[in-house]
């Protein structure tokens, strides 16, 4: 239990670092970030932002450290892990051969989802793909990607969204949809690496950047939670 004051991180790095070559491309990052915290990423290119991010979601193996997210450790529990969080990435890791409701379906069996039609049909709606659902996913603009990414990262109503460069590919209506179902949504925790540096005041209630693979500037981590 945390002490009095003190809010219990859902999502903490020790140290962690990845390495290749001799070269730290993350290099011993701690974070410790409370549930419902909506956290900017940033730094410039190369800083390791997205090789963090893919630690994060078990696409990559740390060479060292360990992070805990909902509960689940990186290294004993990914897979439990895994079903806690949504991840959209550059690639929206969609069926193209699919239509936005067979891949939304799809996804859902996947993570176990209950109530799988409804759940599907409210997202859908929600980003705008509703009227296109049974068209294959190929023949889709890279805006409509996104859109339809964003559905399958939420699909199954994870504990925290693991976002690079969420903003990618959407109109200003999309970044408004963006905001709505996962940005500011109430009681998701969020982690975003983004450029957009004009829009974290919208959105993130803390930052925090990277430069060589170190976390210099630390906003979002819970007081105290870390010694």
């Amino acid at each position: 239990m945390a002490p009095s004051g003190v809010t219990s991180p859902i999502v903490e790095t020790h140290g962690l670092t990845k390495r290749y070559g001799g070269l730290d491309v993350v290099r011993a990052v701690s974070l410790a970030l409370p549930a419902g915290s909506r956290t900017a990423l940033v730094g410039a290119n190369g800083a390791g932002k997205t090789t963090l991010l893919a630690m994060l979601c078990t696409l990559i193996a740390p060479t060292e450290g360990d992070a805990t997210i909902a509960g689940h450790a990186l290294r004993a529990r990914p897979a439990a892990l895994r079903r806690a969080i949504g991840v959209l990435a550059h690639q929206p890791m969609l069926y193209e051969e699919m239509t936005p409701l067979e891949n939304l379906r799809f996804f859902a069996r996947l993570y176990g989802v209950t109530d799988a039609e409804p759940r599907i049909e409210e997202l859908l709606r929600a980003v705008g793909v509703w009227t296109r659902r049974h068209e294959p996913v190929s023949v889709l603009s890279r805006g409509y990607h996104q859109r339809l990414a964003l559905a399958r990262a939420l699909v199954h109503r994870p504990a925290v969204l693991l976002a690079d460069e969420p903003e990618t590919g959407l109109d200003p209506e999309g970044v408004e949809m963006l905001d709505e179902l996962a940005l500011r949504a109430p009681g998701l925790t969020v982690i975003a690496a983004t450029h957009r540096v004009d829009r974290i005041g919208a959105w993130a209630t803390g930052l925090v950047r990277l430069e060589h693979g170190r976390a210099v500037e630390d906003t979002a981590s819970v007081a105290g939670a870390r010694t």
